[in-house]
C-alpha cells in the first residue's frame, strides 16, 4: 500500500468522473489471464488485491487502482534453437537457403507452438487520482510503466488530459542552486546522496553515497559546470526519497512516525487498515507534492487549461 516511487501527471482539465461512472468505465479493460497463444495481456485488477473486490478503492478523496500485465516468458536462445532446426531441415530438404520470409513464418509457427508452455511473469503497478489536486501519482521507478498505467486509463475513459510538470527553470539548476545557494526551506534536509552530471553528451557524471553534499569537495564540483541531476533528502520528518531532475521521486521511505499513527488499529482488520493507511499516506504525500513543486515554482494545478 505504501508507494515507494512516484511518477507525479498534472491534469490539463479538472476531473469530474464520479466514482461509480469510474468502477464502469474500468470494467472495459479488466485484467484476465493471457490465453493459451497471447504473449501478454494488460488489465485493471482489484484495488485491494486479494483484501478486495472492487477495481478502485476511494478514500480521503482519491481513488486507488492497480493495473496488472501478464507477460509470457520465451527465452530467445529456445525460440533460436527451435528455429535453427527449421531452417536447416529447409536447407537440406530442398538444398536452398531459406528466404528472410519463411525464416519469419517459421520464428511466428515456432512461437505459437511453445506459448502454450511458456511460463507467465506478472507486474502490478498502482497509482491514486485526487481530482481535488488535479493529479495522478503512480507508484513505478520506470518512466516506461507509467506510461503504460496512463494509457490503459486513458483506452478505459476514452480521454486523459494530463502532462507531465516541467518548471520553466531546468530542474537540475534548480537543485543546483539548493547545494549552491542552500536555499532550502528548513522542512528539507539534504541527504548524503546525489548524482552530478557535467554538461555535454559524453559529460562525465559523478555518483556518491555517504557524502556530505556539502562539503568544500561537492561545491568544487558544481562550480566547474556540473549540475545536480539526482538528490536525496528528508522531508517534514516524514519521509525520506532522492528526486531525479525529470520530478520523479524514488525509494520513498516513510518514517516510524507516520506508520504508527495507525498502529492501534487491530492486525485482524484488514480493510480497515488498509483504508487507514492509504488515507494517511496520500495525505502526506499530497502535502509533500505541494511543497515540492512549490520550490520549482509549480502547483498541482499549474497546468488546468483556462476557459
Amino acid at each position: 500500500m505504501w508507494f515507494k516511487n512516484l511518477y507525479i501527471f498534472a491534469f490539463t482539465r479538472p476531473f469530474t468522473i464520479n466514482e461509480d461512472e469510474l468502477e464502469s468505465q474500468l470494467q472495459e479493460n479488466q485484467f484476465r489471464p493471457c490465453g493459451k497463444t497471447e504473449m501478454s495481456h494488460f488489465g485493471w485488477s482489484n484495488a485491494l488485491g486479494k483484501h478486495g473486490q472492487r477495481l478502485l478503492h476511494h478514500a480521503n478523496g482519491c481513488f486507488l487502482l492497480s493495473a496488472r500485465k501478464e507477460e509470457k516468458i520465451l527465452p530467445a536462445s529456445v525460440v533460436k534453437e527451435a528455429l535453427d532446426e527449421k531452417v536447416e531441415q529447409l536447407e537440406q530438404e530442398h538444398s536452398r537457403k531459406a528466404t528472410k520470409k519463411e525464416k519469419e513464418q517459421f520464428k511466428e509457427d515456432i512461437t505459437f507452438e511453445l506459448l502454450p508452455r511458456a511460463f507467465s511473469r506478472i507486474s502490478d503497478t498502482q497509482g491514486y487520482i485526487c481530482p481535488a489536486k488535479n493529479i495522478i501519482v503512480i507508484n513505478t521507478s520506470s518512466r516506461s510503466k507509467a506510461e503504460d498505467f496512463l494509457a490503459l486509463l486513458r483506452k478505459s475513459l476514452g480521454s486523459l488530459p494530463v502532462t507531465s510538470f516541467a518548471p520553466e527553470t531546468g530542474a537540475e539548476t534548480i537543485m543546483t542552486s539548493w547545494l549552491l545557494e542552500q536555499n532550502l526551506p528548513e522542512q528539507f534536509l539534504i541527504g548524503f546522496e546525489g548524482e552530478l552530471k557535467a554538461l555535454g553528451e559524453d559529460a562525465a557524471i559523478i555518483r556518491c553515497k555517504n557524502q556530505d553534499l556539502l562539503s568544500d569537495e561537492m561545491l568544487a564540483h558544481l562550480n566547474t559546470d556540473k549540475q545536480v541531476v539526482k538528490i536525496a533528502f528528508d522531508w517534514d520528518q516524514t519521509l525520506s526519497c532522492v528526486l531525479a531532475d525529470d520530478l520523479s521521486v524514488k525509494r520513498v521511505k516513510f518514517f516510524d512516525v507516520i506508520h504508527e499513527q495507525n498502529a492501534d488499529i487491530q492486525s485482524d482488520d484488514i480493510l480497515v487498515k488498509i483504508d487507514a493507511d492509504f488515507t494517511l499516506m496520500t495525505g502526506e504525500l499530497n502535502r509533500f507534492i505541494d511543497d515540492l513543486l512549490t520550490q520549482f515554482g509549480l502547483r498541482t494545478d499549474s497546468y488546468l487549461e483556462t476557459e
